[in-house]
């Protein structure tokens, strides 16, 4: 008796499993095929009040980033915040806006990226489905995976697009993945992408474009900030990881760079409310370098895979403005990997080491 190798059996099994036909009264069903869906953090639809408002009542309802009480956060929230800020944002954002495709940045690159590595992957004869959303703001999460479902993906990659984890981004992410999954009858299989902050493909990339950026300017910085999202320093004390994700990101890079501590800093930017958050701050940062005689800085955000308000408005024009106005003389931004090159490279090979079994 000869006995066939076991992933030989395996497959001629699949083979003839997919020979079979439904009966003729079987209700149509579509399987077999794997999902990838990228994640980001969101975007307003437009800039004036009513769709900054929509979009920050969702963000900032969520409990995993304000953590306040409800009795005490809603009161604020909707009595104070939400009465100003939609009209701050929307101008900041209106700085920003991709005005020839009428939306934000942020939503612009991540369509980017998504039809990058729909191209890079191929459609593995029709079985690779490749899309994305938004946690906050369209398209949405279970508008996404419910498309993905229903074009037959029983199997569906989640990438929440953060690489150093912090429960108010990637656990935030899971937590809608796993509410729409409850709705589900037939759940597909779900895989989420752990943090890679301190993947070498990654750390390489930053390296890289750093390097990039740097050939290109006509001035030699004294210091580069690596500035990540700040979350509340009460946060980390109950244990999140993130503090430690964005330190060993920059340790990384300044040993691929070789450069040392005063090279490479890293600071904290976005801080909102009275609490206290991670630090050094980054505003506080530039300034103070400023006064105290740097001439040259370059600031670059390890943490935002797409370039977005925070890049783009608060870094590469706020940050600039306050070191020129405290004595500095020349500032440059250091953009996100976005779609570039660099960019496609490390989020194709998460995808795929991720997608190991799957395809």
């Amino acid at each position: 008796m000869t006995v066939q190798p076991r992933d030989t059996l395996s497959a001629d099994r699949a083979a003839e499993f997919s020979k079979v036909r439904l009966p003729e009264d079987h209700p149509s069903v579509k399987s077999g095929k794997v999902g990838v869906l990228l994640v980001n953090l969101g975007t307003p639809d437009a800039t004036d009040y009513w769709p900054m408002r929509r979009y920050l009542r969702e963000f900032l309802s969520d409990k995993r980033v304000i953590e306040w009480p409800r009795a005490i956060w809603y009161p604020i929230l909707y009595g104070i915040v939400l009465m100003t800020r939609p009209g701050k944002s929307g101008k900041a954002y209106e700085e920003i806006w991709n005005h020839e495709k009428n939306e934000s940045p942020l939503r612009t690159i991540t369509r980017g990226q998504s039809e990058k590595l729909a191209e890079i992957m191929g459609d593995h004869d029709g079985r690779l489905k490749i899309d994305w959303a938004m946690r906050y703001g369209q398209p949405s999460i279970p508008d996404k995976l419910k498309a993905l479902k229903d074009d037959g993906c029983d199997r569906i990659l989640v990438f929440p697009l953060y690489p150093q984890y912090s429960a108010s981004t990637t656990a935030t992410v899971n937590d809608v993945v796993c509410r729409e999954m409850l709705k589900m009858r037939w759940q597909p299989a779900i895989r989420t992408v752990p943090p890679y902050h301190d993947d070498p493909v990654y750390v390489s990339a930053l390296a890289k474009s750093v390097e990039r950026h740097l050939e290109s300017l006509d001035f030699e910085p004294d210091v580069v900030l690596t500035s990540y999202h700040g979350i509340p320093q009460s946060y980390f004390r109950k244990g999140d990881p993130y503090h430690c994700h964005c330190m060993k990101t920059t340790r990384l890079m300044r040993q691929v760079l070789g450069w040392g501590e005063d090279k490479l800093r890293v600071t904290f930017q976005s801080r909102f409310g009275p609490e206290e958050w991670l630090q050094p701050y980054t505003d506080k940062t530039v300034e103070q370098l400023a006064k105290d005689g740097v001439k040259n800085i370059a600031v670059m955000n390890p943490g935002f895979v797409a370039d977005c308000l925070e890049t783009l408005e608060e870094i590469a024009g706020e940050a600039g403005e306050i070191f020129e106005e405290n004595g500095g003389e020349h500032f440059s931004h250091i953009p996100c990997l976005n779609d570039s090159d660099l960019g496609m490279e490390v989020i194709t090979h998460i995808v795929r080491r991720e997608l190991g079994g799957w395809l």
